[in-house]
């Protein structure tokens, strides 16, 4: 997902697999061991298939897809990244976003499946939404301004996340992918066309300015 940035919370601590921590590096520690990987691109069937679960927990694989992961994430500049998009069919997603209240929340989930939150405490909100596999444009998409993700980290430990505002949008964006959607599937016709139109009015610029990211970060 694309990035975006904006009082719920009193307690400003990065929040790292859903827990607040007294301190955190700039960069994640993922990031700095992982290998970056080609961002697959709408038009591609992998972005549109229903992912494969994870089954395999505490493997060196698994740590090693979470390192490469966030590393791609990382030079592209985005708030989450799914495993189809890197070409990997599992149901994994990693995110490093900071909310509308300037908290930090870093982590990754596997089978994440989103809790069904109940009419009265679920409201709609239009936002600006992009995706690293539709480079360059954003549109406005109506989401809940709330999700609960439940799932297990990579080492087959459970793991429950919420998230609020524009990190309750990246929960639900990442998990999208991973049931081989994209952000345009909720637009309009007219919208979607104009959107892809811009797609391919800016993605050289938009890979340019990924591939440049990349040299200077020595990935």
């Amino acid at each position: 997902m694309g990035v975006r940035h904006d009082d719920s919370s009193q307690d400003r601590r990065v929040r790292v697999q859903g827990r607040p921590v007294d301190s955190f590096p700039r960069f994640v520690p993922e990031a700095e061991r992982g290998t970056v990987r080609r961002i697959t691109v709408v038009g591609e069937d992998i972005l549109r298939r229903r992912c494969r679960e994870v089954t395999e927990f505490g493997t060196p694989e698994l740590a090693r897809l979470v390192d490469d992961m966030f590393a791609t994430n990382r030079v592209a500049e985005g708030a989450g990244l799914a495993a189809n998009q890197i070409g990997v069919d599992l149901r994994l997603f990693v995110w490093d976003i900071t909310d509308d209240w300037g908290v930090r929340h870093v982590g990754h989930i596997a089978n994440p499946v989103l809790d069904e939150i109940p009419a009265e405490h679920r409201r709609l909100v239009d936002e600006s939404e992009g995706c690293l596999s539709v480079p360059g444009p954003y549109r406005v998409v109506p989401r809940p301004d709330r999700a609960v993700v439940r799932g297990r980290d990579k080492d087959g430990e459970p793991l429950v996340i919420e998230g609020r505002g524009y990190f309750a949008r990246c929960l639900q964006h990442e998990t999208d992918h991973l049931h081989g959607r994209l952000y345009l599937d909720r637009l309009a016709q007219r919208e979607r066309k104009a959107a892809l139109r811009e797609m391919a009015e800016a993605k050289d610029e938009v890979f340019a300015r990924r591939a440049e990211r990349a040299a200077r970060l020595g990935t």
